[in-house]
């Protein structure tokens, strides 16, 4: 039994279960008050009436010292008895009137007794027989003589008792609209989180699985107080990272699916050159010797463009998985050096394309990949020589800046369109769409670039207008001043 109340309890809403805590705790409450009131007042009565009862055995006493009866003094109900006490005996006078005694007196004979042997006025509470409950007072009228009255309780208990009833139907009437609007108050205040959940279940339903999914609904109100108005401002807040979170993976997944298309792709041209190849190669082998090798260096051409791919698509997916395997050996090397080395074998390959260098005197020590930074400016310059006809100027400078060293990549050529600036660092993305491969390359260079830059902690920069578009290459300095070259 008391596990199906518990079971009913935990399946009660919480205004419900919050209105019945509420009602059991005024139960309690009610109870005090009205045990603590009815105390008060059985308590209160009960004085006055031992006060009265006091009062008339002085006129009673009075009347018995001068006149010897009672006559005039009594009350309706009340009984009386006088005893006379000699040598320790005590002895029933007669009464006036038959009624002033009631019709077992051992309890006024014992009270009477007590009173004799205290020499003080005595109180008690007795039941007796087949008169009710009364409440007894004995004194001494004059030495010998005793007087015993005993005045009724049922008035007193006939007022607590419609005292209580009062109480309870009070007090059970107040329970009742305490409950009854309580609760509705409490589901009136509840109801910015019945809201809420509305709201919880509406996402729940909603498909996340949409490549651009976003929630569509918020908690909204203003009622509920200061800690409803926070609970719902966490609420929404939640959800706006949820839709970031959302639009990420979708922009993730977006890329992701262009990024295997175009890889795909990529590979997939130099698979079929090298399959045209061998076959061409077959039919050169067998019917005329002389043409071999030209076929076979393009096919070594073709690989060697496949495996150039390949490399720079393992060195990204290294780069992006840098907290599991870092791609990189840093060690003290001079820029200034490494960039000259970049310009000499651009100088030697490029020669179309004039490079100025411009570099301070002193070396710049940075802790770096040697190889990677040098494969940074290489492929800069590879840019700035595939995008821009022949006899454009190219230019590269090494800058010292407090904390950090720059390497910028300038040419004069056309520049890059607006449109085309924010992804020039995207995987596989070309400006020129027509361009081929073989003079365009894979659309891997620059985002190589990026990626080895971030895991050194740099970043990388574009600005490009027509006749002037410049790479900033910004790395990390530490400890290293302009004044100190």
């Amino acid at each position: 039994m008391i596990a199906r109340l518990r079971r009913a309890y935990r399946g009660m809403r919480l205004g419900t279960r919050m209105a019945l805590g509420l009602g059991a705790l005024a139960l309690a409450v009610f109870a005090v008050v009205g045990t603590a009131l009815t105390t008060y007042m059985r308590d209160y009565l009960s004085a006055q009436l031992d006060t009265q009862l006091a009062q008339a055995q002085i006129a009673q006493s009075k009347s018995i010292a001068d006149y010897g009866t009672l006559s005039g003094k009594k009350y309706y109900s009340w009984f009386y008895a006088v005893y006379d006490v000699s040598d320790g005996r005590t002895e029933l006078r007669r009464p006036e009137d038959p009624a002033d005694l009631p019709k077992d007196v051992d309890d006024f004979t014992s009270l009477a007794r007590a009173q004799t042997a205290a020499h003080t006025e005595l109180l008690r509470t007795e039941h007796l027989r087949g008169a009710g409950t009364y409440r007894l007072r004995a004194c001494e009228v004059e030495p010998g003589v005793v007087l015993v009255s005993a005045a009724p309780l049922e008035d007193i208990e006939d007022t607590v008792g419609q005292l209580i009833t009062i109480q309870v139907v009070t007090f059970a009437l107040a329970l009742l609209a305490l409950v009854v609007f309580g609760r509705r108050m409490l589901r009136r205040g509840l109801k910015p989180l019945s809201d809420m959940a509305s709201t919880a279940h509406g996402i729940a339903s909603h498909d996340l699985t949409e490549s651009a999914a976003r929630l569509p609904l918020r908690a909204d109100g203003r009622d509920g107080g200061p800690e409803v108005d926070e609970l719902r401002t966490a609420f929404n807040t939640m959800l706006e990272h949820i839709d970031d979170s959302l639009a990420v993976r979708a922009e993730a997944e977006q890329r992701l699916r262009r990024f295997v298309a175009d890889a795909s792709h990529e590979l997939r041209t130099p698979l079929m050159s090298v399959r045209g190849y061998a076959d061409l190669f077959q039919y050169a082998a067998a019917n005329a010797p002389e043409e071999r090798d030209r076929h076979l260096a393009r096919l070594r051409a073709e690989a060697a463009r496949m495996g150039i791919l390949l490399d720079d698509l393992l060195l990204l997916a290294r780069l992006d998985a840098a907290e599991v395997e870092a791609p990189l050996r840093l060690q003290d090397a001079d820029l200034v050096e490494l960039v000259g080395q970049a310009a000499d074998a651009f100088r030697a390959g490029r020669p179309d394309h004039p490079l100025t260098v411009l570099a301070g005197p002193g070396p710049v020590l940075l802790p770096m990949d040697p190889l990677r930074i040098r494969q940074v400016v290489d492929n800069l310059l590879t840019n700035a020589a595939v995008h821009t006809p022949a006899g454009t100027k190219v230019s590269v400078e090494v800058a010292l800046l407090p904390g950090a060293a720059e390497v910028r990549v300038a040419d004069t050529g056309p520049g890059i369109p607006p449109d085309d600036r924010a992804r020039v660092f995207d995987r596989f993305y070309r400006v020129d769409k027509a361009r081929s491969r073989d003079r365009g390359g894979s659309g891997l260079g620059l985002a190589v670039a990026q990626s080895l830059v971030r895991a050194h902690g740099g970043r990388i920069e574009l600005n490009s207008a027509p006749g002037a578009t410049v790479f900033t290459v910004r790395l990390p300095a530490p400890g290293v001043h302009p004044a100190d070259r």
